[in-house]
């Protein structure tokens, strides 16, 4: 079975470059690309039980982020998680439900779950790019 120190190595040769090439900074799990209208934020979530991760992507406006209780996060703390569920999209590797739409490597090994992320891109930068306007004016008013 492959181990999430393996995983880990595979996401940082593989993963962590592309979106360096994507405009992103920050390390796993969190990530973040700063846009003149937004901020993009991608973080991995990775399976408790180990085997396999997805992708929780969000937006939110150039300012960071305030919770419905009042903290303000900076632009550059800011995460997917911090966002409420109706700001933030889940890459899932494919269609379906419960784990099998996960990135697993607990069977074909962490090159092949890396792989399908990063073929995945795509579909967050569709997501990230359709995001309406609306959505984060309603982040800067709470």
């Amino acid at each position: 079975m492959t181990s999430r120190d393996e995983v880990d190595v595979a996401l940082k040769n593989d993963f962590v470059p592309a979106l360096r090439a994507a405009g992103f900074r920050g390390s796993l799990p969190h990530f973040r690309r700063l846009r003149p209208d937004g901020i993009d934020l991608l973080t991995v979530q990775f399976d408790r039980h180990g085997g396999g991760f997805v992708m929780e992507i969000g937006r939110c406006g150039v300012e960071g982020f305030t919770t419905h209780w009042g903290k303000p996060i900076s632009p550059s703390e800011v995460t997917a998680h911090d966002l409420h569920p109706d700001q933030r999209h889940r890459i899932k590797a494919a269609s379906g439900s419960g784990t099998d739409s996960w990135f697993r490597y607990d069977g074909d090994g962490p090159a092949e779950a890396v792989a399908a992320a990063v073929a995945k891109l795509p579909e967050a930068e569709a997501w990230w790019k359709g995001t309406p306007n609306k959505s984060l004016e309603r982040t800067r008013e709470r």
